[in-house]
This record gives C-alpha cells, sequence and structure tokens, in this order.
C-alpha cells in the first residue's frame, strides 16, 4: 500500500490548516471579548460566583458564535473569503443580544439576578440564528460558483 500520495497532500495543505484555522480562532476569540465588553452586565464574573443563567447565556454566545464560524471555515475559498464572510456572520450574532433585549425588557439585568428562563431565552435566539445564519454561509449555489 502507498501513503505517498497522502501523506503529499497532508504536507502541500497543512500550512493552509494552520492558517485558517489560527484566523477562525482568532475570529471566534475577538468575538467573545467584543461580546464580554458589549454586555453590561459581567458574565464572567457571574459564571464564577455559580450563577447558572450567566453561564447558559454564555454558553449559548459560545456555541452561537462558534456555529457560523464553523460554516464559514469549510466553506470560504480562502483566507479571505473567511474574513470577511467570519466578520459578517459574527457580527450578526453580536447583534442578536441587543434584538433579544427588545422582546425580554431588562435581559442583562435578569441574568444578572439569575433568571435561568431569560437565559433559555438568549441562548436560543443565539444557537438559533447561528444556524441559520450557517445555513446562509452554506448556500448549494456557491458551491457551483466553485465548480463543485
Amino acid at each position: 500500500m502507498d501513503i505517498t500520495a497522502p501523506i503529499n497532500a497532508f504536507v502541500a495543505g497543512f500550512p493552509d490548516f494552520i492558517i485558517q484555522l489560527g484566523v477562525a480562532i482568532g475570529l471566534f476569540v475577538a468575538s467573545l471579548f467584543i461580546y464580554v465588553a458589549m454586555t453590561p452586565h459581567k458574565e464572567l464574573s457571574l459564571i464564577r460566583a455559580g450563577n447558572p443563567s450567566a453561564s447558559l447565556a454564555f454558553g449559548g454566545v459560545v456555541v452561537g458564535l462558534a456555529i457560523p464560524l464553523g460554516s464559514c471555515l469549510a466553506h470560504a475559498f480562502g483566507v479571505l473569503d473567511l474574513l470577511i464572510w467570519g466578520i459578517v456572520t459574527l457580527l450578526l450574532q453580536l447583534l442578536a443580544f441587543r434584538f433579544a433585549d427588545i422582546f425580554l425588557r431588562g435581559l442583562p439585568k435578569r441574568i444578572a439576578d439569575g433568571d435561568v428562563a431569560a437565559a433559555i431565552f438568549l441562548m436560543s435566539i443565539k444557537i438559533g440564528l447561528a444556524l441559520i445564519l450557517a445555513g446562509a454561509v452554506a448556500d448549494p449555489n456557491v458551491s457551483m460558483i466553485r465548480g463543485g
């Protein structure tokens, strides 16, 4: 069994893999920092203090940011494409908190006060929007452009 071709393919593709993975992780971490900075309640402090609603809400943020970013990574033409669509989807996710607050007044205070129902509501919005964004980025028409 000749394993030369798979090894050569791995060696040739590994640098691109590392670059795209690094860009995706960079976008992910930057988005988490932006989210933490833009929310009026200090979720990480609340989580350290044992607040389950803050943990649920922040967990929804983590998953909600990762899903569309993973889809961007899987469907990107290259690093620039990943950056463009990654930034667009992550900005939309960051705005989702503001929209959730419109529907459920006082959302930051409710989460800080330990309101698990409010946290689950926010988590559901974040994950639901993430799935929609991931589907939008994975548009089957894009594969036709790529020749797939």
